[in-house]
């Protein structure tokens, strides 16, 4: 059997070039599937892998009880200091505690693909601990911010998305005037955002308090001891979690929805490509109907016959599928985009296609494959000689 289905596939193949046409619509279909389906999930890594880079387990943010997100979380400052003092947090060489109180606002800026309309971007408002307890922060330009003055950092992705926001550049906020000293590199979300003295930002955007304090945790029950000594304290009403966990969930609504559109375009595109295979394994099999015919006539069974359409079919999903995932790679890996986050301000990320997105890419044509080449195969194999000879 093994043999005979050798010899049938060779046949089959060898006749691929005089049929190069319809062989195509199979390849540049199921290429098409892959490229779309891996791209959107490919955004939906990146995404997630940027908030996710940005958290860490050994660390601890608290907002006000019931927030979601930092934007809608309010502290007042006799609550920071609470917080700042409270058992579970590591402190430094200076005895003082590792947390920085910090405060979110949404400034605006205009983005260098669309400069009719602006798009929000996140200002943080931060204190001096804020730079120890994010070591994977560096200066890549310029200089620090001075305390007091309305000076900006700012995150090397806002510059690859928005203009005016160079090195020396002033920006107009809420009637003042910032100025841009300095550039800085994270790998994670922050590189999406502006960084300035938490007091200078307090009293432009009229605030009294801050968003939300972070942490380090003292040990591995520092978050549980830290948790516990806010809760008992009936002066705060807040919530305790881990910086790791609180990205990570920003970024669940996100994937939601990709996962959902993504399912949907391709279920649309594979639907096509399905009815694209089964319409040219189809003529395939019409075309070959005399070879077939005498193959059986000769001896040959019906399995081998089926097992060489297939073979063909997959054959021609699985070069389909890798097409795709090259367009992907090379057109979508490390692509940088913004998005709006569960802040309401744009999220500057790259699109990342991964080695498992590429397989589940290439398992989906060939599951294509196999439907759009498993009738054309029975029918190839249940079809009688006779009218098979006749029919040629």
């Amino acid at each position: 059997m093994f043999k005979q289905v050798s010899a049938i596939t060779g046949i089959n193949l060898r006749s691929i070039p005089e049929r190069w046409a319809s062989s195509l619509v199979i390849v540049i279909g199921l290429a098409g599937v892959v490229a779309v389906f891996t791209a959107l999930l490919a955004m939906a890594t990146g995404f997630e892998s940027t908030l996710k880079a940005t958290g860490r387990s050994d660390e601890a943010i608290v907002m006000r009880g019931g927030s979601d997100a930092e934007i809608n979380s309010g502290l007042d400052r006799q609550s920071d200091d609470l917080i700042e003092q409270a058992p579970g947090i590591r402190r430094g060489a200076d005895g003082k505690p590792l947390a920085s109180a910090e405060m979110l606002a949404i400034a605006e800026l205009v983005r260098k693909d669309d400069v009719k309309n602006g798009a929000n971007i996140a200002l943080r408002g931060v204190e001096p601990t804020a730079f120890a307890l994010r070591p994977q922060l560096k200066l890549v330009d310029g200089r620090n911010f001075s305390l007091g003055l309305r000076e900006l950092i700012v995150g090397r992705g806002v510059q690859r998305q928005f203009k005016g926001i160079e090195l020396g550049k002033v920006v107009r906020m809420r009637g003042s005037d910032w100025t841009v000293v300095g550039v800085f590199e994270s790998g994670d979300a922050h590189e999406s955002e502006l960084w300035t003295d938490i007091n200078v930002a307090r009293t432009t955007f009229a605030r009294t308090g801050s968003s939300s304090v972070l942490a380090a945790l003292e040990g591995p029950d520092g978050f549980d001891k830290l948790k516990r000594a806010l809760a008992a304290d009936p002066r705060l009403t807040v919530d305790v979690e881990s910086q790791r966990d609180y990205f990570s969930g920003q970024t669940k609504q996100f994937r939601q929805t990709i996962g959902v559109l993504a399912g949907l375009v391709t279920a649309i595109m594979a639907l096509g490509a399905v009815f694209a295979a089964l319409n040219s394994m189809y003529a395939a099999v019409a075309a070959r109907g005399k070879e077939i015919a005498t193959l059986r006539a000769i001896g040959f069974g019906g399995l081998p016959v089926v097992a060489s359409v297939m073979i063909e079919a997959l054959l021609l999903a699985l070069i389909g599928g890798l097409l795709g995932a090259v367009i992907a790679y090379v057109l979508f890996d490390h692509l940088t985009v913004s998005t709006l986050g569960q802040n309401f301000t744009q999220v500057v990320f790259s699109f990342k296609v991964t080695p498992e997105l590429v397989f589940r890419g290439l398992l989906m044509s060939m599951i294509i494959g196999l439907a759009g080449g498993l009738l054309p195969a029975i029918r190839a194999a249940r079809l009688p000689v006779t009218v098979a000879l006749r029919a040629s």
